[in-house]
């Protein structure tokens, strides 16, 4: 949802000196030993730092692998979904091709995935046993691999570190629980100038995906393990109802404007009018670059729970996927490419935090959240030693290590659904909101079975 929409095939830009010609798979195979790969999403020319950075790379990796050449394609953003949907239907995807988590069923559905189980080895992919396998799983099915992971997000609770302050409020010290929210969002609500304590979304199928974030931090899930049958019309899923419309009604410390959506809550976050609310820290990113807010100004904690941090927090991010039409050349070398643009500490698009510093470049924010173990590690120490930002302001959000649960099949169709009783929820006093989320839960229970 909070992600960039995209084109997917805008045009091509070679940031090689050697090219091959592609076929409707991307690249061929010579016949003398070498394999060429295109791999998109490449930045634009309307980026011209990063261009650079990723031709750099590229130019690297080839130095590394004289049997590969790579056919760089320039996308951004990097996916639409009619685009997308199109690529699908007319075979045009490159060798590597850029994906949502969501979006691996509609490829399988479409028979455009390679399976790339074999080809992930320690020696392609030298992080593989570093990623967590909570990602992993977002690129399984029936047991075969058919990603390899980019990004990783885990939502928290986004504060204005300002707001806190003025309120008497300890900024290192975000709130855990609800009661917790509850009680510092009357404080920020009390400064007045129109500040509000807390905001949420309710409208443009935003309201659904974070009531979703919200069931999944009070431990219950939004449909049945085998995906069939709705599962939020419980305790959990009547919580979060109870939780925003005290906040809304009872508290007041919502504001009388209701109806957000995606950028909404950012706005007021920016202009110092909302203390906080729910979102992954990529937002942050966005408000500093688009919304001339500062990187001081914020800080995160973990989604919230009834008695203590979320049970589970809603996670989702990105990926690259490959052409069934791929040869186990192709595969293999692709794996490699990935390893070197976005899975190694210290290099590459993702991990050069030295080069990232250097070129005013944000270093500091938890995200991607992808490791564990050693890696993990390591990349705390470099990210830390090359900060252009406090890291510690989102100690308290990374400590957690809240769990992440990943969106259900058919999530936009449910969110649109729940945007209603959101809705409701903050608009209406007098909501009944048992029987909000009987409806919702109809429907969604039409919506899976339409599904089958």
């Amino acid at each position: 949802m909070r992600r960039s929409a995209a084109l997917l095939i805008v045009g091509a830009l070679t940031l090689t000196a050697a090219a091959c010609s592609s076929s409707s798979g991307g690249g061929t195979k010579p016949s003398n030993g070498k394999v060429t790969i295109s791999i998109d999403c490449a930045p634009p020319k309307s980026r011209p730092t990063q261009q650079k950075q990723w031709a750099d790379d590229i130019a690297a990796f080839e130095k590394l692998h004289p049997n590969i050449t790579v056919k760089s394609i320039d996308t951004f953003p990097c996916e639409t979904p009619e685009l997308f949907t199109a690529a699908l239907k007319g075979g045009t995807e490159p060798n590597v091709f850029y994906t949502y988590f969501t979006d691996k069923q509609q490829v399988l559905d479409a028979g455009r995935a390679a399976d790339i189980t074999q080809y992930v080895t320690s020696g392609n992919l030298p992080v593989k046993d570093d990623i967590m396998s909570s990602v992993w799983d977002t690129q399984k099915t029936d047991g075969k691999v058919y990603g390899i992971p980019r990004t990783n997000y885990t939502m928290g609770v986004i504060i204005n570190r300002k707001l806190f302050q003025k309120a008497g409020l300890n900024p290192d010290q975000p709130p855990q629980t609800w009661a917790e929210v509850e009680a510092d969002a009357k404080k920020i609500a009390a400064l007045g100038k129109g500040i509000a304590g807390y905001g949420d979304y309710s409208a443009g199928n935003n309201g659904g995906w974070h009531f979703t974030a919200e069931i999944y931090a009070q431990g219950g899930r939004m449909v049945s393990d085998d995906g069939t049958k709705a599962a939020f019309n419980n305790p959990q899923g009547l919580a979060v109802l109870q939780n925003l419309h005290k906040l809304r009604f009872d508290d007041n410390v919502m504001g009388s404007t209701q109806l957000y959506k995606w950028g909404d809550l950012q706005k007021q976050m920016a202009a110092g009018k909302l203390g906080m609310y729910i979102a992954a820290p990529d937002d942050i990113t966005y408000m500093v670059q688009s919304l001339g807010a500062h990187y001081e100004d914020f800080g995160m904690g973990p989604v919230p729970g009834q008695n203590g941090p979320g049970a589970g927090t809603l996670t989702g991010g990105d990926d690259y996927m490959f052409n069934v039409k791929d040869t186990p050349e192709q595969i293999k070398a692709g794996i490699q490419l990935l390893s070197y643009l976005w899975l190694t500490e210290g290099q590459g698009q993702q991990y050069n935090y030295p080069r990232s510093k250097a070129s005013g470049q944000a270093v500091g924010l938890p995200e991607p959240q992808l490791f564990q173990g050693a890696t993990a590690a390591k990349d705390a120490q470099l990210k830390a030693a090359n900060a252009t930002m406090s890291v510690k302001a989102f100690d308290p959000f990374v400590k957690a290590n809240v769990p992440g649960v990943t969106e259900p099949g058919n999530a936009q169709a449910i969110y649109k659904i729940l945007d209603t009783a959101m809705a409701s929820a903050l608009t209406s006093r007098d909501a009944d909101l048992k029987k909000l989320l009987d409806t919702a839960e109809q429907q969604v229970n039409q919506v899976l079975a339409n599904a089958q």
